[in-house]
């Protein structure tokens, strides 16, 4: 059976992977607008993740005898400056989520819940590879300047990316 308090922060962890998931489908729209295709499927392709991740937690909530409850979800942005400053609100995002995460872990930890913090272990190792991730396109977009030519072979090159649900035994 899942605590009280372990069950009311997943609960708010579950509406922030939503959030994560508006957000990257605004990020997309924006993407779209300015003919950058590639950028907009990478980021459908990160808000598939997102949604899979509240997912995860809404099933592990359940498994653990919890209930969830959905709480209204915050509209996201809408308009960026340009494609580095998406990026750039991408990596601080993420950086946000991983200290979400890391206090659902140490929350796991004072409740002597330790299903729920080997649990939480996978969303840790997803953190650092999410940050990775973004960090690489960034570092990419500000070397080009968010202009000229790279960005077209950047976009062809994000455009591969598509969303494989990873394997959850564990």
């Amino acid at each position: 059976m899942i605590t009280e308090k372990m069950e009311k922060a997943l609960n708010e962890q579950v509406n922030a992977e939503f959030y994560s998931a508006y957000m990257y489908l605004s990020m997309v729209s924006y993407f779209q607008e300015i003919n950058l295709p590639g950028f907009a499927s990478w980021m459908k392709a990160q808000a598939q993740e997102e949604m899979f991740h509240a997912m995860k937690i809404y099933d592990y909530i359940a498994e653990r005898g919890g209930r969830v409850l959905l709480a209204p979800i915050a509209g996201p942005p809408t308009e960026w400056e340009s494609p580095v400053a998406v990026m750039e609100a991408v990596l601080e995002h993420e950086q946000k989520v991983t200290a979400m995460i890391n206090n659902l872990v140490d929350l796991a930890m004072a409740e002597k819940d330790h299903a729920s913090n080997i649990f939480l272990q996978w969303f840790v190792s997803e953190q650092v590879e999410e940050e990775d991730s973004v960090g690489d396109v960034l570092s990419k977009v500000k070397l080009m300047g968010g202009t000229g030519g790279g960005m077209f072979m950047l976009d062809r090159d994000l455009g591969q990316r598509v969303f494989t649900p990873p394997q959850t035994g564990e």
